[in-house]
């Protein structure tokens, strides 16, 4: 009886820590995929699908045909840069704020049209890059200046 007791015992220390440790694991992959922007309004957060790859970036939301208000595409350039989007082959406008490697709102460009080939430029040299949908970041009263959070920023 002591014996079976010690195996239940063992197992469920055994089951605890590859709960933590799958735990632990999801929070660092949700980490990247959440984005909170710090505005005169509040606190908005959004879930990200993350970009930081070449491909990654040059698909971006290409021939989607909706995005939820709480949801966008994070751009990762990895150091500070001049970066410029356009809307070809992307079919519902959207928000793109750009941001500096320390969280910093530099610029914003909103309702950007659906299609269009026109380049989309930072103005300033940027680590970030987020689109949200269209005419969002004026809902949420996103300014140049605030502050945007991420585990990203500041590495």
């Amino acid at each position: 009886m002591t014996v079976f007791r010690h195996l239940r015992s063992a197992w469920f220390a055994v089951r605890l820590a590859m709960t933590l440790v799958l735990l632990s694991a999801a929070a660092a992959c949700s980490a990247d995929n959440r984005g909170v922007f710090h505005t005169a309004k509040g606190d908005f957060a959004f879930t990200l699908e993350i970009a930081d790859t070449e491909a990654q970036r040059e698909r971006g939301l290409m021939f989607r045909t909706s995005l939820a208000p709480d949801a966008g595409m994070l751009f990762d350039y990895h150091q500070e840069q001049q970066a410029a989007f356009w809307m070809q082959n992307t079919l519902i406008p959207l928000d793109m704020i750009f941001i500096a490697a320390d969280g910093t709102v530099k610029t914003i460009h909103v309702n950007a049209r659906p299609m269009d080939p026109t380049s989309i430029p930072s103005e300033v040299p940027v680590r970030f890059v987020v689109e949200i949908a269209g005419g969002r970041s004026q809902e949420i009263g996103l300014k140049v200046g605030d502050r945007f959070e991420n585990s990203r920023v500041g590495k």
